[in-house]
């Protein structure tokens, strides 16, 4: 067996192949970005045959970065984006563009799946709301409107699972990446007889889920010719990227909670059974530990708040970072320190773009609320912070309610932010922890399933030697009560703002 694990993580905008070794050091990376198609509007598509061009360049590229010789890779592993929708034919050749996780156009087929099967039942069968955003809204879709591909689909694939396929000539999928298609019994971890049956989509269609530590297969000899890797090398299947994430940031035991900060945000944690929360606020995933959940809830606009922010409001600082050659967002910082907790009462609601996890309203606008004369510029820079925290906070007291969150893990871009998440901590009245590797978990807790699944890894825990802690931020009690205080008026905000929202579409 070699000594190290490739993983690939298909994103939206590209795909990061990156090299660990078995003792988690991050020995190299690469990244091949691929375009997004916008076909209309709400449609958001992308090539297969893109993913796959990437997957061979980057792994070729890495190979040669890395130094590491082709027959030391001891598996090939994978996180990948979810909710997708790629219709395949028994040769697996791709009928028409993957629908990916953005796209919206199956509004009129998840009604339809509501009039059939009522909200309630889905989400306590599957774990999820039913949403477009799901893949059986989008395979109805196409049954719909354009049964000439319905009728020659063999399978339905995610990203990592047509790459699989590619690799290994099998098709199959994880239960992370089933149990985000509005079609899984996350309990039984089968294919659901009731809302297969309900919708009229094809059984057939939907590939054999599996434990995401499955072998897949070996790496045929036409794909190790495309790839530059050894033919017969293990593919290990991997999971959706959320839930490649979690392992990556060291939530592989019940209890234990992160949060990624990046352009939108989510808050998930693992435990043994599913969180169904009354109001159906929040979701789950079956994590890539087959004996645990994912409960998980997600904004949209987190790092995209600031980024707005940033594009719109502070002309003055972009400008004055480019003479200095720092980060812009350095002096957003320092204007964000010279402002109070509380940003002098005012308030900044988040939904830039609608809202999912917890309000599930796409109507739902941004606003500052309580502008005065008195409030400086200092004051709205905090305010978006304050405001990303204040919405987050929301997810985070409902999970609080089920089981108890003292600690939150932090990872992506946003956490190397060290104003940002003191507010957080702040708000959130919890103790932050930073782990060594960032912006590295997804494709680590891919690396990490990979290694568990070749037997190089006893079990997900060895996360922990890998990822450690290396620093933590604590909350202020002294600013709980002002905090306390605006996250009361920041929900009553919203459901204010209920009855304008779609005088404003």
């Amino acid at each position: 067996m070699g000594s190290y694990i490739l993983a690939h993580d298909l994103g939206t905008s590209g795909n990061k192949a990156t090299l660990y070794d078995f003792n988690g050091n991050l020995c190299s990376s690469t990244l091949y970005e691929y375009p997004t198609y916008y076909p209309d509007t709400n449609w958001v598509e992308q090539d297969p045959e893109d993913w796959w061009k990437a997957v061979c360049i980057s792994t070729k590229e890495l190979i040669e970065k890395s130094g590491v010789n082709r027959n030391d890779i001891a598996c090939i592993t994978f996180s990948g984006q979810m909710m997708g929708c790629l219709p395949v034919d028994s040769e697996g050749r791709p009928l028409r563009k993957t629908i990916i996780w953005a796209d919206q156009r199956g509004v009129k087929q998840a009604d339809f799946m509501e009039s059939v099967l009522g909200m309630e039942p889905v989400y306590g069968i599957t774990g999820h709301r039913i949403s477009a955003s799901y893949s059986a809204a989008k395979i109805l879709w196409i049954k719909d409107n354009e049964p000439e591909v319905y009728n020659r689909t063999y399978k339905i694939l995610h990203a990592k699972d047509y790459i699989i396929f590619k690799l290994t000539g099998q098709f199959v999928t994880d239960y992370s990446d089933a149990s985000g298609m509005n079609l899984f019994d996350i309990r039984r971890k089968v294919w659901s007889e009731d809302i297969i049956r309900a919708t009229g989509i094809r059984k057939d269609i939907l590939p054999a889920p599996h434990p995401s530590t499955d072998i897949a297969g070996g790496i045929t000899c036409e794909a190790a010719r495309e790839t530059g890797l050894l033919e017969g090398t293990p593919v290990i299947i991997g999971g959706g990227d959320g839930c490649c994430a979690a392992v990556g940031a060291g939530v592989v035991e019940e209890g234990k909670t992160y949060n990624v900060v990046g352009s939108s945000s989510w808050i998930a944690l693992a435990t043994r059974e599913p969180i169904f929360d009354k109001k159906m606020r929040t979701f789950n995933w079956v994590h890539l530990d087959p004996e645990l959940y994912s409960p998980c809830g997600t904004m949209q606009t987190a790092g995209y708040s600031l980024n707005w922010l940033k594009n719109t409001l502070c002309g003055l600082e972009v400008r004055e970072a480019k003479e200095k050659n720092v980060s812009p967002y350095k002096l957003i910082d320092d204007k964000v320190l010279a402002s109070k907790p509380g940003a002098n009462n005012l308030l900044f609601l988040p939904y830039l773009l609608g809202e999912r996890s917890p309000r599930w309203n796409p109507d739902a606008r941004g606003a500052f609320i309580g502008l005065k004369m008195t409030n400086t510029h200092e004051d709205i820079y905090r305010a978006v912070m304050e405001g990303v925290g204040f919405n987050l906070k929301v997810i985070l007291d409902i999970f609080n309610e089920a089981v108890p969150v003292n600690e939150v893990i932090m990872i992506g871009g946003g956490a190397k932010g060290s104003v940002w998440l003191q507010i957080l901590s702040d708000i959130w009245q919890r103790t932050l922890l930073l782990p060594q590797y960032l912006e590295e978990a997804t494709s680590m807790g891919a690396a990490i399933c990979g290694g568990v699944g070749i037997g190089a890894f006893q079990d997900f825990k060895v996360i922990h030697k890998f990822n450690t802690i290396k620093s933590e931020i604590t909350p202020r009690a002294e600013h709980k009560e002002v905090y306390d205080k605006l996250y009361n008026t920041f929900n009553k905000a919203y459901e204010a703002m209920l009855p304008i929202y779609a005088d404003l579409l």
